[in-house]
C-alpha cells in the first residue's frame, strides 16, 4: 500500500493534481487556500487586493511579531470594503481550482488558513472530509483533526485548546494520527526562516505518548528545525511545504 501525503498546499493546484500520482490514495493536512506568500509577496489574495508594496508592509510587520501594528494596518487598508465577501470570493476562486484537483481517494482536513464551511460545496465524491474523525485506508487506521489553535494571526480555522483537545480524544486508537499542526515539541515547532515558533498541540503530544501511533503526520510550520523525530513508538514527521515544494510525502506498508 502506498499513500501519499501534502500539508500546506497554499495555492498549488498544478502539483496537487499530480500529487496522488503511483499511490493508492492521497491525503491532504490542509491550508489549502494562499492568502499571503511569504516568499514571494506578489502571490496570494493580498496582494491582488492591495498590491506588492502593501504585502511587503504587512510581512514586514507580522515577521518583527509587531501583531497590533498589523492589524491597524490591515484595517486602513480594508476600510470601505466587505471584507467578508472578498476574501469569500477568492477563496472560492482557489477552491474551484484545488478541490478539482485532489484524485480519487482523497483524505483531507482542514488547515488553520482554510475555511471548513465551503468545503462540503466542493469535494467531490472521491474526497472524504475528516476532523475529529478516522478512516480505515489498506487496514491501518487514520485519525485526522485539522485547524489550529488561537495565536495573535487569528487566521480563519483556529479553536481553543480544550476544543481541539477533545477531538484529539475523541479518535481513539489509531495506527496513524494526522493533523495539520504539530505536537508541542519545539524542534517541530519552530520555523527557521520566519525566526519564531508556531503553535504545537500538548493533547496531541500526549496522545502520542499514551496511544503510541505508528505514526503522527503534520505540516504547518514551513521551515523547520527538525522534519523528523521519533518519540517513544511513534515516527513524527512534518510532511513538507507542498506550496514550495510540488512533492508529497510518502508512506508504504
Amino acid at each position: 500500500m502506498r499513500v501519499h501525503v501534502v500539508s500546506d498546499v497554499h495555492g498549488n493546484s498544478e502539483d496537487l493534481e499530480k500529487a496522488g500520482d503511483g499511490a493508492d490514495a492521497l491525503i491532504c493536512l490542509g491550508d489549502l487556500v494562499l492568502f499571503l506568500d511569504y516568499a514571494d509577496h506578489s502571490r496570494g489574495i493580498f496582494p491582488d487586493l492591495f498590491g506588492v508594496e502593501n504585502a511587503d508592509r504587512l510581512v514586514e510587520l507580522r515577521t518583527a511579531r509587531r501583531f497590533e501594528e498589523a492589524r491597524v494596518f490591515g484595517d486602513r487598508l480594508w476600510a470601505g470594503i466587505d471584507r467578508h465577501t472578498a476574501i469569500e470570493s477568492a477563496i472560492r476562486r482557489q477552491y474551484a481550482a484545488l478541490f478539482a484537483a485532489f484524485p480519487t481517494p482523497t483524505y483531507a482536513t482542514y488547515g488553520n488558513v482554510d475555511m471548513p464551511s465551503l468545503w462540503p460545496e466542493y469535494a467531490q465524491s472521491g474526497t472524504t472530509v475528516l476532523d475529529g474523525e478516522r478512516a480505515e485506508i489498506g487496514g491501518l487506521v487514520f485519525g485526522f483533526v485539522g485547524g489550529g489553535l488561537r495565536t495573535p494571526m487569528r487566521t480563519p480555522y483556529e479553536i481553543d485548546d480544550e476544543t481541539y483537545a477533545a477531538k484529539i480524544a475523541a479518535l481513539g486508537e489509531v495506527d496513524v494520527l494526522c493533523t495539520h499542526i504539530p505536537p508541542d515539541v519545539p524542534d517541530l515547532c519552530y520555523d527557521t526562516v520566519a525566526r519564531r515558533f508556531e503553535r504545537g498541540s500538548a493533547a496531541l503530544l500526549e496522545a502520542i505518548h499514551t496511544v503510541r501511533p505508528k505514526y503522527s503526520l503534520f505540516g504547518h510550520v514551513h521551515q523547520p528545525l527538525v522534519r523528523r523525530m521519533r518519540i517513544g513508538a511513534t515516527e513524527c514527521v512534518n510532511v513538507g511545504h507542498f506550496a514550495s515544494s510540488g512533492a508529497p510525502w510518502t508512506l508504504e506498508w
